[in-house]
């Protein structure tokens, strides 16, 4: 008995440990504020409903794309002013805060920044440049200058790498495609897929998209109708197919559509969308067999929500508004999806673009 006893609250004492050690995960937001050259670091507090800054980290120019290595070890951001270039940093696990690790030149002023799966590549979208990049990651983590540099239709915006690693797409604004590329991850390559381009109908403008946690469906948001579609994806072509469309639009809207960005919660059942002209969020359930979308809520926000991101608990939405300057800390409910305001703070000039991760 005394080591059944023993046994029992060592295992208790495990228990407590574990029970500790998730109620201590850190959660991090970072935010680009681009005229005010910076990058904000928060930390988002579940105890407290809160966000509090953490750093403010100055940058050489206009910084406005994000992306955050598969590892969470690295933070890379697109700087859209002369000279053109991707600023790498290192990411502390404990405190969030970033240390700048190198900056290398892009070809090109960069709408979208985005890892390979292996986090080991780079890519970048240039709206204005109707190009594409792909750029070697170092083992420190530093992303070096363009290794390809392909050709795009016009205004090439984002990009969604399939989630096997073979397959990239990138969105093209103005010639309303999106291109099916192929990926060579031994190289570091991208070419055209055997059916190069999904259509999108006449000036939808297709802007930003996610892939569903099933691997199954990406959602795609158009800028210029402010349309979502529901695309089938097929892995073993690396292809697109029409599902369903619907509009983020609130009732009642008047004036010239202009989507921005598109999150899944991480358990997609909700999909979440913001629109600047009206300063809206949009919310849709997801159907979970079929990937179809529901119209739910649409919510105000910040003035003009360029970005927005969900944490990965799946619990808080985090928007940011061009306008207004500042943030809003959403509660998501968990049977709904209805979003609630928590708290709102004043940031830097025109915040665009928010990634949020975790550390257990």
């Amino acid at each position: 008995m005394p080591a059944l006893l023993r046994l029992r609250t060592v295992f208790l004492l495990l228990l407590l440990m574990l029970g500790h050690a998730v109620s201590q995960a850190a959660t991090f937001v970072y935010v680009s504020n681009a005229d005010s050259r910076e990058i904000s670091v928060l930390l988002l507090d579940p105890a407290k409903n809160d966000l509090l800054l953490v750093q403010t980290v100055p940058v050489t120019g206009q910084v406005m794309p994000l992306a955050v290595s598969p590892d969470k070890k690295f933070l890379y951001a697109a700087l859209r002013s002369q000279p053109y270039s991707v600023a790498s940093f290192a990411i502390d696990a404990t405190s969030g805060k970033l240390t700048p690790i190198g900056v290398n030149p892009l070809p090109d002023s960069m709408a979208y920044v985005a890892t390979d799966r292996s986090g080991k590549f780079l890519f970048a979208a240039s709206y204005g440049g109707h190009k594409a990049s792909v750029s070697t990651i170092g083992a420190d983590g530093v992303a070096q200058a363009a290794s390809q540099v392909l050709p795009t239709g016009q205004n090439a915006h984002a990009v969604l790498v399939a989630p096997d690693n073979r397959h990239v797409f990138i969105t093209n604004l103005g010639s309303d495609v999106v291109m099916q590329l192929r990926f060579d991850a031994a190289t570091g390559s991208l070419s055209p897929a055997g059916v190069p381009t999904f259509n999108q109908r006449p000036k939808a403008g297709p802007r930003h998209l996610v892939m569903h946690p099933n691997g199954r469906i990406v959602y795609l948001l158009n800028e210029l109708d402010a349309s979502v579609d529901v695309l089938a994806y097929h892995d073993a072509s690396g292809t697109l197919s029409p599902v369903q469309t619907l509009s983020t639009l609130p009732a009642g809207f008047d004036g010239k559509p202009w989507a921005a960005d598109i999150h899944l919660t991480p358990d997609g059942r909700f999909l979440y969308t913001s629109e600047r002209t009206s300063s809206t969020l949009a919310t849709f359930a997801v159907d979970a067999s079929t990937g179809r979308l529901a119209v739910r809520a649409h919510t105000p926000t910040e003035k003009q929500p360029r970005g927005f991101n969900i944490d990965p608990s799946g619990r808080y939405l985090v928007a940011v508004g061009q306008v207004s300057h500042a943030v809003t800390l959403y509660a998501i409910d968990a049977g709904t999806g209805a979003l609630h305001p928590l708290k709102n703070y004043t940031l830097g000039q025109n915040p665009n673009w928010v990634e949020i991760i975790s550390f257990p």
